[in-house]
């Protein structure tokens, strides 16, 4: 009698919707498009570390979601990581990543590495095919000194001496290669950083809002929650009253929404229950 045989699902994303999207689309469905995200992320090395910035602005398609919101995520206390893409990726990638770090500093006895989380997180993209929408930029110190690294949601990565991500990222990428220079002190590089992602937001349909900032140096984690602030909402040079009656209307109608009620008083002898 022959053994049964053996179904081997390999870890990773589960394709098998695809034949049902086949068959959808030979009757002329039209199937989900991918959703076009946006946000602008950047970081860069300076003399003592490493400085990442992102814009505040989440979107929903059309929709400004959030005009605040934080996308400089925590892995450890000496490393950080600024994600574009779906929110919920990004949130949800660093914080498991930043959980399993925390672990393996604790099972090792030593201060993990960025090279550590670089690892973490190009293996668990990569096993997904692009699938979760996570493009990150992942920077951090640690006893071998300032580490800066890319990785794009398919699990590839880079490292370099400045990075930008996400769909502003050509805007602030100009701004990188015409001014980064080796070397410099924390307020230039903030200032460029600065420079960077403003060009993102004013450049980019899918940025905006805010700056936030995050130095990184050896000795301690600077995080500038709402670092520059291009975008306030300023008082309106001229105000709009209309008199009554410039609007005309056919009939006006007032309501009295109080409602009225009346309480009743109940003895205590009047709850008790006839055991007879």
């Amino acid at each position: 009698m022959a053994a049964a045989a053996t179904v081997y699902n390999p870890a990773g994303f589960d394709f098998s919707n695809q034949i049902r999207n086949n068959f959808l689309a030979d009757r002329g469905l039209p199937l989900p498009k991918a959703t076009s995200t946006g946000t602008t992320i950047v970081g860069c090395l300076f003399k003592d570390g490493i400085i990442l910035g992102a814009d505040t602005r989440a979107t929903e398609g059309d929709i400004v979601a959030d005009k605040n919101c934080e996308k400089i995520h925590y892995i450890t206390e000496s490393i950080r990581c600024c994600g574009a893409g779906t929110a919920a990726d990004t949130e949800f990638t660093t914080a498991m990543i930043s959980s399993n770090m925390e672990l393996h500093g604790l099972s090792t006895g030593r201060k993990p590495r960025v090279v550590t989380a670089m690892t973490m997180l190009k293996q668990y993209l990569f096993r997904y095919q692009g699938h979760v929408g996570a493009a990150l930029v992942l920077g951090g110190v640690d006893a071998t000194g300032p580490h800066l690294f890319t990785i794009h949601p398919h699990g590839s990565t880079d490292k370099l001496p400045y990075v930008t991500m996400g769909s502003g990222s050509l805007a602030a990428m100009a701004v990188f290669e015409a001014q980064w220079k080796p070397n410099m002190t924390r307020e230039a590089a903030l200032d460029l950083v600065n420079a960077a992602i403003s060009a993102g937001i004013f450049n980019d349909l899918g940025s905006g809002s805010n700056v936030d900032a995050c130095v990184i140096t050896a000795t301690k984690t600077d995080m500038l929650r709402n670092f520059v602030k291009p975008n306030e909402r300023v008082t309106k040079e001229r105000t709009y009253g209309f008199r009554r009656g410039t609007t005309a209307f056919t009939k006006e109608e007032i309501r009295s929404l109080v409602v009225q009620e009346e309480i009743i008083g109940v003895r205590d002898d009047a709850m008790d229950i006839d055991g007879s």
